[in-house]
């Protein structure tokens, strides 16, 4: 949904349940002309669809989400300042659920901490 126009990721090493991403965010996308004009900002909705599209790539199957138990925005992500971030999804498959880790971070920065749950779409 939002990959190939939002971000495009580079998956950099993949284990069988967790992936650490290259997240490359599109600058002149529409969303940024209202997330806000002069001071671009990624949606948190787009942070966490960007989770949800990589867990599915893990996966290889659609999935929803069932219940978001910790989730924090704790910087923002311009996407001049910040055009590359590290996307960091670890899962664990549990009594037909998927409990899933994940993260959005520059070196130090961290932008989003994840911690829920997803259940097959």
């Amino acid at each position: 949904m939002l990959a190939g126009k939002l971000y495009t990721a580079e998956q950099t090493q993949i284990t069988a349940d967790a992936g650490i991403y290259q997240i490359l965010w599109n600058a002149a996308h529409p969303v940024f002309e209202g997330h806000f004009p002069g001071r671009p900002v990624v949606p948190g909705v787009c942070m966490m669809q960007t989770v949800q599209e990589l867990l599915e790539g893990m996966l290889q199957k659609k999935v929803i989400l069932k219940k978001a138990a910790n989730m924090k925005f704790l910087n923002m992500i311009d996407p001049n300042s910040h055009p590359r971030v590290e996307a960091a999804v670890q899962y664990k498959l549990q009594e037909g659920e998927i409990k899933v880790t994940a993260s959005l971070k520059y070196e130090e920065i961290t932008f989003m901490k994840f911690q829920g749950t997803f259940v097959e779409a």
